[in-house]
């Protein structure tokens, strides 16, 4: 029997070829492998955590839209989180990144269960809404910084398609009826994000700041975020990911466990 590994392993040259750059093969979640590419952007701990806090918010969602999907971290973590009873779609306008996320998605056997949009997530207009909506969206206004040369790494860093805000608008037109919408952003830009997340008509329901090490600043804060009820935003403990020394922590290794990760932060290859 060809396992997962494998088949990306045979693809790997050939996918090569097509898009024009060299890749490598990652472990994702549970059996679940990704391409990235070599020098590109990708996959990090503001993913893995935005995924796991989507999972802990919403575990029942037979359904989950991805905005902003990449090449599918997040949103392939959430689905293989949910069962296999559930299904994911997912947006991606970025060309180098779409054409990953659909490698992704072959190789791992996902066809049946995942729909890829090839599109701008603030163009999106679905006929059908979802009671769970993921986004890890760029972290920076272009004037903030200078623009990586290479265009993965700008439209993943830079609001060149969007900020925050965009991102909460396209999960407002298609959020289910009592659905959350989870994502993350900047530390250091909470009242920024709060103003144009709440601009929308969403109310932020909970927030957990990460923190690299102990002995560190934050990183990023994980929102979930819905359009009905009432009540305080809940600000959670500090999720940390390890200690001064470096080791994990007892909060990351079972983060790394719920997608059978070691404490090393690796999982099998078969």
């Amino acid at each position: 029997m060809t396992t997962i590994h494998q088949r990306f392993a045979a693809r790997q040259p050939g996918l090569e070829q097509e898009l024009g750059f060299p890749v490598f093969i990652s472990g994702l979640t549970g059996p679940l492998r990704i391409f990235q590419r070599k020098g590109g952007h990708r996959h990090s701990i503001d993913d893995a955590a935005t995924a796991w806090y989507a999972l802990q918010k919403a575990p029942s969602a037979a359904t989950c839209l991805d905005l902003g999907t990449g090449v599918g971290t997040v949103g392939l973590i959430v689905l293989w989180g949910l069962g296999e009873q559930a299904h994911l779609t997912c947006v991606e306008a970025q060309e180098v990144s779409y054409g990953l996320l659909r490698a992704n998605v072959a190789c791992n056997q996902l066809e049946s269960r995942v729909q890829t949009i090839h599109g701008d997530l603030r163009d999106l207009r679905l006929d059908r809404q979802f009671p769970l909506i993921t986004g890890s969206p760029p972290y920076f206004p272009i004037e903030c910084g200078t623009l990586p040369g290479d265009t993965q790494k700008a439209h993943a860093r830079f609001e060149l398609r969007g900020h925050v805000g965009h991102y909460a608008e396209a999960a407002k037109r298609h959020l289910a009826p009592g659905g959350t919408f989870v994502f993350c952003f900047p530390f250091q830009q909470k009242t920024r994000c709060r103003a144009l997340v709440e601009a929308t008509g969403f109310r932020l329901v909970s927030l957990r700041d990460v923190f690299p090490r102990r002995d560190r600043p934050a990183l990023f804060t994980l929102y979930s975020a819905r359009l009905d009820g009432a009540g305080e935003l809940e600000e959670e403990p500090p999720f940390v990911v390890a200690e001064p020394d470096g080791s994990a922590t007892p909060e990351m290794i079972a983060l790394q466990s719920s997608r059978s990760f070691g404490p090393d932060g690796t999982n099998r290859i078969e």
